[in-house]
């Protein structure tokens, strides 16, 4: 919910990326692709890390069913530790593209309808949650079109007048107080502004109630159900919010742009970006989104807001056409100390993800520069043009 609001590094062994670039599943062959791909990743990675706010990263490609990872930096800064690709980062709002999944997955197994009203899964009464008879639908909610208020509870002074660095304990101390009974009795406090699906207004808060709605459908807590119905059949074994013991001494530690070590993302966040995972499990994921012979995954890539051709939202991902016409699908996502980005091109079978562990309010500018700077070494010229 609220964590999500927020908004020189040396370069470990970097002239080695294209060698040390961690390969998985084929074997190198000498002139083969990942020459290439590791020359690209080696440049567009060489200028994120050479800002001197970048700490480390972790790049992972899947291209025609072969998937790379390369890492870089360090997962704390001055500890001279090399991430890897097991190394975990804070996903964000990339946690809502899985929330979505679960939402096509729900409307699959003929557990939901994708425009339900919102309020046939909320207990008491909410004739708050429409506007002149238009309700609140369920897919409203995670592509950000329901006009729910973007975070819940919903504190914008603070974000005007307090010290960015102060900022994350005022809000992590909020935030530790706040109950799921807290989070309804806001929910009935709520106006719309206007018909829900008629314009985009991006919402934690909405994922965050997806998430709970979820939850009352299939009778367990989000990350159970994450773990039921993606990360176990993906063997998405990194993929969770709570961490043992051993993963939490692979979790990278986050950064503010001056430097200093931030604070984690809190439990609270859920549906709405509260998910950690490896770059290794996200190439599963990309793998995963890859294929679009599942129905589940062609739901959840379907648009439900605005023209693709410029710009368009399915279950959370954002979309467009590429010149070639080819889709570009995304999400991009930041807590306090952490960045990630991540996109698909289906027609072309490839798959980028970024993962970062210093936030600001240019890294995922960044990230996005860089995935660019990537497709274009590897698409058809034709999309080149952007």
């Amino acid at each position: 919910m609220i964590l999500q609001r927020c908004l020189t590094i040396v370069l470990i062994l970097v002239a080695l990326v294209e060698a040390l670039g961690q390969q998985t599943g084929a074997s190198r062959k000498a002139g083969e692709k990942l020459t290439g791909i590791g020359e690209i990743v080696n440049k567009s990675a060489h200028k994120f890390m050479s800002d001197r706010r970048s700490v480390g990263l972790s790049v992972g490609i899947i291209k025609d069913g072969r998937s790379w990872t390369f890492n870089f930096g360090e997962v704390e800064k001055g500890g001279k530790k090399s991430p890897t690709e097991h190394t975990i980062y804070e996903l964000a709002s990339i946690t809502k593209t899985f929330t979505g999944v679960l939402l096509a997955q729900a409307s699959a197994e003929g557990k939901v309808k994708l425009d339900d009203d919102v309020r046939k899964y909320l207990d008491g009464s909410y004739p708050n949650l429409e506007f002149e008879g238009k309700p609140i639908k369920l897919f409203h909610l995670i592509n950000h079109t329901s006009r729910l208020p973007p975070n819940l509870p919903d504190h914008p002074e603070l974000f005007r007048n307090s010290d960015p660095y102060e900022l994350p304990k005022i809000l992590t101390a909020i935030e530790s107080k706040y109950s799921r009974e807290d989070f309804y009795a806001d929910l009935h406090k709520v106006k719309l502004d206007k018909e829900p699906g008629t314009d985009f207004k991006y919402s934690n808060s909405a994922a965050q109630l997806l998430g709970y709605i979820l939850e009352k459908i299939y009778g367990m807590r989000y990350e159970q159900i994450v773990w039921t119905k993606i990360a176990k059949p993906l063997g998405m074994i990194e993929t969770k919010i709570t961490l043992t013991a051993p993963e939490t001494k692979r979790l990278a530690k986050g950064h503010y742009d001056n430097g200093t070590v931030a604070l984690y993302g809190t439990p609270q966040t859920q549906a709405a970006g509260g998910l950690r995972s490896s770059v290794s499990d996200m190439l599963k994921y990309m793998r995963y989104h890859l294929n679009e012979n599942n129905k589940i995954i062609r739901l959840s890539h379907q648009t439900t807001w605005g023209d693709i051709k410029y710009y368009a939202s399915g279950l959370n991902w954002q979309m467009k056409l590429t010149p070639a016409g080819n889709r570009k699908i995304w999400q991009s996502g930041g807590t306090f100390g952490f960045s990630s980005y991540c996109v698909i091109v289906p027609e072309l079978r490839l798959g980028i993800v970024l993962l970062s562990n210093e936030s600001d309010q240019e890294t995922q500018g960044r990230l996005n520069s860089m995935a660019e700077e990537i497709l274009a070494g590897v698409r058809p010229q034709a999309d080149n043009a952007n």
